[in-house]
């Protein structure tokens, strides 16, 4: 006989598949939920990490900022250094430079000429006098580019004031100041014998004397003249009282 079921079975399977979806659904809004709590606490993390790493960058940026302050501060006492550095080196180049320029002042101009003013700025000088005559002036600018202490000079001005004096024109020159290359050299050796003298503080003891001559004596000769002879003694013991030597041989 065949088993025929009446009741209403697709109701029940319906119910069935309602339960199993909310089953599902609540078990996937738990696991959503999860995740999220899941999510937040690790970009909680990770949050809380970067502060800290910010925090540790914040405090390298401020020693660094101290450092790189300290640094510049070095930098301009380095530089200050520098600078004082430079300005010893110029005068310990240039401290013989006026000696020479004044000698060098003396030996080119000429006897028709004669300087009234003499002004340095730099590595340039200025100077203005007076001269018998254009020629005159022409030379003292031959005689200042030839000089290994000066370089070019330029002529400013040059008049004559029709005055009655022996030197009636007046010039003006501007000239480049120089330096030779053998000075530098010159300059170094002057520091080195100057440094080797300053060391040699002991002083050298005169070397004694071993011998001292006697007085002469006199002898008769085999022509009959006087001979002389001599004696070394030591040094330190009083030499005997200087006597005239007697000449026994008389003048036939």
């Amino acid at each position: 006989m065949a088993h025929i079921n009446l009741l209403p079975w697709r109701a029940e399977r319906r119910k069935q598949r309602e339960r199993e979806f909310f089953m599902q659904l609540g078990a996937a809004f738990v696991v959503g939920i999860l995740c999220v709590l899941v999510w937040s606490f690790w970009m909680g993390m990770r949050i809380d990490n970067q502060n800290e790493r910010n925090t540790y960058l914040q405090g390298e940026i401020k020693q660094v900022d101290v450092k790189i302050a300290k640094i510049n501060d070095l930098e301009k006492v380095r530089s200050r250094l520098l600078a004082r550095k430079q300005i010893i080196e110029q005068l310990q180049a240039n401290r013989s430079q006026m000696v020479h320029l004044f000698d060098e002042l003396v030996k080119t101009i000429p006897t028709s000429a004669r300087l009234t003013e003499l002004k340095q700025n730099g590595q340039s000088m200025t100077l203005s006098g007076v001269a018998q005559s254009n020629a005159s002036v022409a030379d003292y600018m031959r005689n200042i580019e030839a000089s290994p202490w000066m370089g070019q000079a330029d002529l400013s001005k040059t008049e004559n004031t029709h005055d009655s004096s022996r030197m009636p024109y007046s010039f003006g020159l501007r000239v480049a100041l120089s330096r030779p290359k053998q000075d530098k050299s010159t300059d170094a050796a002057a520091d080195q014998k100057v440094a080797a003298k300053s060391a040699a503080t002991a002083p050298v003891a005169p070397a004694p004397v071993k011998a001292a001559a006697t007085p002469a004596k006199a002898s008769p000769g085999a022509s009959g003249k006087p001979s002389i002879s001599v004696t070394p003694v030591e040094s330190g013991k009083p030499a005997p009282p200087a006597h005239n030597a007697a000449v026994k041989g008389g003048v036939k």
